[in-house]
C-alpha cells in the first residue's frame, strides 16, 4: 500500500485516440499520479505516443509492459474484444487496472475477471468517468433530498456520427456498434440515479447493412420505481442529453456524458408550478478524466472500493445484452 505522499505509477496499454486526447493529458494534470510508461503492438507507434505526450518509457509489446515492476496500475483503451483477456492478464500480473468501457462484452468474462481480482487481490474497475463528476454525486443527492418528488421517469439521449469502415466502432467482430459504445453511458447513468437496478427491457434496433453493427437503438427501461428510455446513434448528429421526472419537478443535465473540461457544467432544476422559475446550479470547470483516475488511484492507496467495481460492471453488461435479445425477439426481456 502506497504512502500518501507517493504517486501511483500508471501504464497505459494501448495508444488509442482516448488515452492520447483525453485520458493521458488529463492524468498529467494531477499530484497523486503520473503516467510512466506506454505500449503498442508497434514500438514506432508507441515511440511516437511517449514521445509526443512527454512520457518517459514506451514498449514494443503489451507483455513488456505486464513486466515492468516500476508500474502500478494499468489502463486499458484496447478494442471493446481486448478488455478481458488483457484485465485478466494484468491483474495477473499483479497490477491494478481501470479498463475502458464496455469493461466486458459477456457475463462470463466479467465473472472470469471477478475470479481473478479475488485470486489476486487486485484492484480492477470500469472507466466510467461521469461517476466521478461533480454534477452527479450532485444529482443523485438532489434525487434523494427529494428536489423532484418521487422519481417517476426519465428520457436520456447520446448519438454522433461515423460511418468510416477502418474505426473500430464500426466492427462488429471487435465490438463495435452504437450500445456498446455509447448506450452504455444512459444504462449506467440511469442505474446511478434510480439507485435500483431495471427489471425488464425493451427496444428496437436497426443495424448498418454494411458493418452489421447497430447504428441506431431506441430502448425503455422498466426499474421497480419507473421507467427510463433512452436513443443512442451512430450515424446521427451528435447530441447528449438526459432528464428525470419526479412527481413535483424535473432535473435535467445539458452535457451528461462528456462535458468540456474548460466550462462549467450545470443541472436545470424546474418545478410543477408554472409560475416557478428554472433553477440553474452550476459547477466549476473540472476534467472528469483527472477526477476518476485520482479517485482509483485512492483506492489503491487506500485499500478502498475503485469508484465503478465488477459487481456494477455486472449489472450493466446485464442491461445491454438483455436490450440486444429484446431487439432481436422483439419483445420485453428480463435482465
Amino acid at each position: 500500500m502506497k504512502t500518501i505522499n507517493e504517486k501511483i505509477r500508471w501504464g497505459v496499454l494501448g495508444a488509442a485516440n482516448i488515452a492520447r486526447k483525453s485520458v493521458i493529458p488529463a492524468a498529467q494534470k494531477s499530484r497523486q499520479l503520473e503516467i510512466t510508461a506506454i505500449a503498442s503492438r508497434s514500438e514506432e507507434k508507441a515511440q511516437e505516443a511517449a514521445e509526443s505526450l512527454g512520457i518517459k518509457k514506451y514498449y514494443g509489446t503489451y507483455e513488456a509492459l505486464l513486466k515492468d515492476p516500476n508500474i502500478d496500475a494499468l489502463y486499458i483503451p484496447l478494442p471493446n474484444h481486448l478488455h478481458a483477456q488483457w484485465a485478466i492478464a494484468a491483474m495477473e500480473a499483479g497490477k491494478h487496472v481501470l479498463c475502458e468501457k464496455p469493461i466486458a462484452l459477456s457475463l462470463e468474462e466479467i465473472d472470469a475477471m471477478i475470479r481473478t481480482r479475488d485470486k489476486t487481490g487486485m484492484k480492477i474497475g470500469e472507466a466510467f468517468m461521469v461517476k466521478s463528476h461533480p454534477q452527479w454525486e450532485a444529482a443523485v443527492t438532489l434525487k434523494k433530498e427529494g428536489a423532484i418528488g418521487t422519481l417517476t421517469g426519465g428520457q436520456g439521449s447520446f448519438t454522433y456520427y461515423n460511418d468510416n469502415p477502418q474505426n473500430v466502432r464500426n466492427m462488429y467482430n471487435k465490438g463495435g456498434g452504437g450500445l456498446w459504445d455509447i448506450g452504455v453511458y444512459p444504462v449506467f447513468t440511469s442505474r446511478l440515479f434510480f439507485g435500483e437496478e431495471p427489471e425488464s427491457v425493451c427496444a428496437v434496433v436497426e443495424s448498418d447493412p454494411q458493418f452489421g453493427i447497430d447504428r441506431l437503438a431506441s430502448a425503455i427501461l422498466k426499474f421497480p420505481s419507473g421507467q427510463f428510455s433512452f436513443i443512442c446513434g451512430t450515424q446521427t448528429n451528435s447530441y447528449q442529453h438526459i432528464r428525470f421526472f419526479g412527481t413535483k419537478g424535473t432535473l435535467e443535465i445539458p452535457m451528461p456524458f462528456n462535458p468540456s473540461p474548460k466550462e462549467k457544467a450545470n443541472i436545470l432544476l424546474s418545478g410543477t408550478k408554472a409560475n416557478k422559475q428554472p433553477q440553474t446550479i452550476s459547477f466549476d470547470a473540472v476534467d472528469q478524466y483527472t477526477l476518476e483516475l485520482e479517485a482509483f488511484s485512492e483506492a489503491i492507496r487506500t485499500g478502498g472500493e475503485v469508484p465503478v467495481p465488477l459487481e456494477n460492471s455486472r449489472h450493466n453488461t446485464a442491461v445491454i445484452l438483455a436490450l440486444f435479445r429484446a431487439a432481436e425477439q422483439g419483445k420485453w426481456e428480463s435482465v
